[in-house]
């Protein structure tokens, strides 16, 4: 074989490798169901105490843009993340209304929301994550 042969294939694989290497870092990582079945329990846990209600819908808003983050979607926010995902939520408009009430909870630390607003925000979150594939269907979260 040839000097110049050798050197052009060395010189194909070694792009042909870093093709590769681009692709696989721009493809969404598989998200581990178990992690993110394990952390919304542990937010289920707190929703029985009042005073962490609070805190179970900030968990859930991170919960959520990790996921987010795992799967690749654009954005340097939380919020233009959300945008960029919003054609993957079943109802993008209660994903949104979550997401506000996390940031008013954040920016307000005296404010107490009603029950009813945080069962809506946490449903929302819970079908957020599985419309990204986090969590699996109902059946099997209560398995």
């Amino acid at each position: 074989m040839s000097p110049e042969k050798i050197v052009f294939i060395i010189g194909l694989l070694f792009i042909s490798s870093i093709v590769a290497l681009f692709l696989y870092k721009k493809l969404p990582k598989r998200l581990k169901k178990q992690n993110y079945v394990k952390k919304w329990r542990e937010l289920q846990i707190l929703c029985k105490d009042k005073s962490e209600w609070r805190h179970a819908v900030i968990s859930a808003d991170k919960l959520l843009d990790k996921a987010m983050k795992q799967r690749k979607i654009k954005g340097k926010s939380p919020g233009e993340r959300l945008v960029s995902a919003q054609r993957r939520f079943n109802s993008n408009d209660d994903v949104w209304a979550a997401h506000n009430l996390y940031k008013k909870l954040m920016n307000n630390p005296d404010l107490q929301p009603k029950e009813v607003e945080i069962k809506k925000a946490l449903t929302s979150f819970r079908q957020a994550l599985r419309d990204l594939g986090a969590l699996p269907s109902e059946k099997k979260i209560n398995e």
